[in-house]
């Protein structure tokens, strides 16, 4: 599997750690242990397109979020997990 990195160009997946489910929302600090348990373990593992978070650890170090089909592991679109410094002052 090959991951265009918006900073760095197309690199293969072994330059990549898989970060999670970008879709998971957590809970507040102070939520119970079980709404932090379901947040943290329990996952429906549908197949399809999912948004994931992937490292960059082995390149710029930049964690991204990836539109990934689980069943042909073909990317529909990369960007960065967190918003540059122009766009939180726009």
């Amino acid at each position: 599997m090959r991951i265009s990195c918006p900073f760095c160009g197309e690199r293969d997946h072994s330059e990549f750690t898989y970060g999670g489910d970008a879709s998971v929302t957590f809970p507040e600090l102070d939520a119970s242990l079980e709404e932090w348990n379901d947040a943290v373990y329990i996952r429906s593992n549908p197949k399809g397109v999912l948004r994931e978070k992937w490292h960059h650890s082995g390149g710029c170090r930049i964690w991204l979020v990836l539109e990934r089909d689980t069943l042909t592991h073909s990317i529909s679109q990369v960007e960065p997990a967190r918003l540059t410094i122009s766009e939180l002052v726009k």
